[in-house]
């Protein structure tokens, strides 16, 4: 079976369990979901999702970001972790958008990866989400999926999302690494996957190795 054969079985046996992909990260409109992701960086989405109601009540545009005392908006996202870079980047990052932007989030690669704490993950992110635009976004559990299953050798996130572009569908891309997250988190667990309560066994090199070498469920 070819990697892109293996995409199109994935996608198909992700919308049967799944259903309908979704982003698991609260907001409501553009600039909160960019917000949300520079929190989310070494931080789970459960924890982001408890700090941006407040987060957002408080600063509820760029303006009041970009205006925010600096000291306020750590101790307001100080629970994500690495409080410290990730406030000076979302002030930084709302400036940049008033003042080169109009405050409106720009909706291109190049554009949102001028912004402060934006990164390739973040971009796709909005691009896919917000814009609805061919995206690739690589977390944690897209890199490790793709890699066990056979898509990708490479483990830098930007050479992933590459490989990745060669053979997921431009159209299905978003939909794919939501799938991704979705799966990381109920069966292919990092370091304990539940290689024998997945269907997606017959097509993963990890998992037929496992079954070659006698070992279950181990990684």
């Amino acid at each position: 079976m070819t990697k892109k054969e293996k995409v199109l079985f994935m996608l198909r046996f992700f919308k049967e369990k799944y259903g309908e992909p979704e982003c698991t990260l609260s907001y409501s409109d553009p600039f909160q979901l960019l917000v949300a992701t520079i929190l989310a960086a070494q931080c789970t989405d459960a924890r982001v999702n408890m700090v941006t109601p407040f987060l957002f009540k408080k600063y509820p545009d760029p303006k009041a970001f970009a205006e925010s005392d600096i000291y306020e908006l750590e101790e307001a996202v100080k629970s994500t972790g690495f409080y410290h870079n990730k406030a000076k980047n979302i002030k930084a990052c709302a400036i940049k958008l008033l003042t080169d932007f109009d405050g409106v989030v720009p909706d291109n690669m190049e554009d949102l990866l001028s912004l402060p704490g934006v990164g390739r993950k973040t971009a796709n992110l909005i691009l896919g989400d917000i814009f609805g635009k061919p995206a690739m976004v690589i977390d944690t559990h897209a890199k490790r999926i793709t890699k066990l299953i056979g898509l990708t050798k490479n483990t830098d996130p930007t050479k992933v999302e590459m490989d990745m572009r060669k053979i997921v569908p431009p159209n299905d891309g978003n939909d794919f690494c939501h799938y991704l997250v979705m799966h990381g988190r109920a069966l292919c667990v990092a370091n304990r996957p539940k290689c024998s309560e997945c269907g997606l066994g017959v097509i993963c090199d990890f998992a037929k190795a496992e079954v070659k070498n006698g070992r279950k469920d181990k990684a």
